[in-house]
């Protein structure tokens, strides 16, 4: 039994209708990174060398060329002044809905990054195994160079050293990428340590001296934290270091409004992961309340959030993931970022916006329809661990025990794995 099943006495039978999901996070930012360079000539040609699933970031447009953006400002460049644009400006439903929100692709082979062009990336265990998996890589050499670690290599406990490669791996393939995009790099932190705020830091901190060692500045990176009560506290305390955080695993508005007020620099709500647990499952107050409104639940729990961070001045962009179909963009547009599957973007891309399309494009989202929003006085509360537990559903309880069970599975098969490869050859 995990220890998000142990605290809220949750069945894993409960849990049988969830695990044939996919939960790994295969997402990433570009998030208020600086200018940066173009890519040297002499890089290497990775998207034919790395043919694992990892995700970027990118900037729609219309040659597909990489896109170096001041993501400074707190919404993409084009944005659209009114509630819609004038279509015939435009030449895809991707430069027409990317006027209003930032669209990011879920899961791009790097076959495919030509044709959306990344400007972030994220590290994750997942990323790990795949390269570890494919040994003509353009990054096993960071994934080696990290086994041959001398500061790892003269650690005497066995875990501590394990630990210390995993930490390596990580930084040095966040390195390599951070050469490769323009924007930020996104570093998962451990599912495993979800519940333990003090270990959450450290663990921050310890990849953060590792970048700093291979000269990657703090302003180029996130850190991924499960929206445990723990590790929103553990956002809280990294964000008033100015240590930049993303809030994953968010199910609930209580998650969304506690990382909002403790800072969080991204939330990410997962849409159809919500929806595909009202389709089977009942019972979740706030699942089913959206549902009696004829809504979404997975969408309204976007809208909610959004109007709460936009009314209350809270500085946290919100992420709209596990995004199914175009409708689904559609209905999202003046959210902050859009993670949509690649055959979304391709139609998306493929279809050509005119006067007379049947979508508007209107923006469904926005600061000025955010303050005209009404919440109760049970949504308006400063959180605390008390009331955060209480307000946490089913839906939420047991979307977040299946997302950090797996996610803590691929960790181990990760240490698993650079434990039989290690040492690595000629060291």
């Amino acid at each position: 039994m995990s220890e998000f099943q142990r605290i809220y006495n949750l069945n894993p039978v409960s849990l049988l209708n969830l695990a044939s999901q996919s939960l790994t996070q295969k997402m990433s930012l570009s998030l208020q990174s600086p200018p940066s360079a173009p890519l040297s000539p002499a890089s290497p040609p990775f998207h034919r060398t790395l043919r694992s699933t990892v995700s970027f970031s990118f900037r729609s447009t219309p040659h597909s060329t990489l896109h170096l953006t001041n993501f400074r400002a707190s919404l993409p460049q084009f944005r659209a002044s009114s509630s819609s644009i004038d279509t015939a400006s435009v030449t895809s439903e991707l430069d027409a809905v990317s006027a209003f929100s930032e669209i990011v692709p879920d899961t791009v082979i790097f076959d495919d990054f030509e044709r959306f062009p990344p400007t972030a990336a994220t590290v994750s265990s997942s990323l790990l195994l795949g390269i570890c998996g494919l040994p003509d890589t353009v990054f096993r050499n960071a994934v080696d160079m990290a086994l041959a670690d001398s500061e790892c290599y003269g650690l005497q406990d066995p875990n501590e050293r394990l630990s210390c490669f995993v930490n390596k791996a990580f930084v040095n393939v966040g390195g390599d990428m951070a050469k490769l995009v323009p924007g930020r790099v996104s570093t998962e932190v451990d599912a495993r340590l979800a519940y333990d705020t003090h270990a959450i830091i450290r663990k921050v901190h310890d990849l953060l001296k590792m970048y700093n060692d291979i000269n990657i500045p703090p302003q180029r990176l996130l850190f991924k934290i499960p929206s445990t009560w723990q590790g929103i506290e553990a956002a809280r305390l990294l964000e008033s270091e100015g240590i930049q955080t993303h809030l994953t695993f968010v199910y609930s508005f209580a998650q969304a409004a506690a990382a909002a007020q403790a800072g969080a620099s991204v939330i990410q709500i997962f849409v159809g992961r919500i929806r595909d647990w009202a389709r089977n499952h009942s019972n979740d107050k706030e699942v089913e309340s959206a549902l009696l409104r004829g809504e979404d639940p997975g969408l309204a729990l976007v809208t909610k959030a959004y109007n709460y961070i936009h009314k209350y001045g809270h500085k946290s962009k919100l992420m709209a993931a596990a995004v199914r179909n175009k409708q689904d963009v559609l209905s999202l547009l003046g959210v902050d970022y859009i993670i949509a599957p690649l055959k979304v973007l391709q139609s998306l891309k493929e279809s050509v916006a005119t006067p007379d399309e049947k979508y508007s494009f209107l923006r469904r989202l926005s600061p000025q329809s955010a303050a005209k929003y009404m919440f109760n006085d049970e949504e308006l509360v400063k959180w605390d661990e008390d009331r955060f537990t209480k307000a946490m559903g089913p839906a939420a309880v047991q979307l977040m025990a299946a997302g950090l069970d797996g996610h803590a599975d691929q960790a181990k098969r990760v240490e698993d794995l650079l434990g039989k490869i290690w040492p690595p050859p000629n060291v």
